[in-house]
C-alpha cells in the first residue's frame, strides 16, 4: 500500500500509467466495449467490478491532461438513430474539472468507428463494468510539471 494514492488503482495500472508518455492515449471501457479485440495491440487492464466515473476520477488524481492539444479527452459520439441519454458524461465533465481547469472544454466527441480506430491504437484500455451507454472515454496523456 502506498499513500496519497487511490486504492482502486492497482499496481499493474499504476505500472501502465508511469510508463505512458506525452500524447499516449488511455481508453477506460464501459461494459459493452469490445476491449480484449481493440486492444489486441494496446495493454488491457481488467477492473471488473468498477464503473468509469470512480476509475476516471482516481486517474486524474495521478494523470495530467495533454495541454498542447485542445480536446485531450474524448467521448463516443452516440450514433443517429440511438435514443440513447449521456448522462454520464455531465459525471465525466464535472470529474474533469476537479483535475484539470479547462473542465468540459476540454473534452470533445468521436463518431463511434473512428472511436474504435483510435481505441485501437492506445496505449492501454482499461476494462471496467461501467452499465451506462455510450460511457466510453479516451484521455491523452500531457506532461508532467511538479
Amino acid at each position: 500500500m502506498l499513500k496519497g494514492i487511490p486504492q482502486i488503482l492497482s499496481p499493474e495500472l499504476l505500472k501502465v500509467l508511469c510508463e505512458m508518455g506525452h500524447s499516449d492515449r488511455l481508453v477506460i471501457s464501459d461494459g459493452n466495449f469490445p476491449a480484449e479485440s481493440m486492444g489486441k495491440d494496446a495493454i488491457v487492464i481488467r477492473c471488473d467490478g468498477h464503473g468509469v466515473p470512480e476509475i476516471l476520477d482516481a486517474i486524474l488524481q495521478v494523470f495530467p491532461l495533454d495541454t498542447y492539444v485542445e480536446k485531450p479527452v474524448n467521448l463516443m459520439q452516440v450514433m443517429d438513430g440511438d435514443d440513447v441519454e449521456t448522462p454520464i458524461w455531465d459525471t465525466y465533465k464535472e470529474i474533469i474539472a476537479k483535475h484539470d481547469e479547462r473542465g468540459g472544454d476540454a473534452v470533445g466527441n468521436i463518431e463511434r468507428f473512428a472511436f474504435y480506430d483510435e481505441a485501437k491504437t492506445a496505449y492501454a484500455i482499461i476494462a471496467t463494468s461501467e452499465k451506462a451507454l455510450y460511457a466510453n472515454i479516451m484521455l491523452q496523456k500531457g506532461v508532467v510539471v511538479e
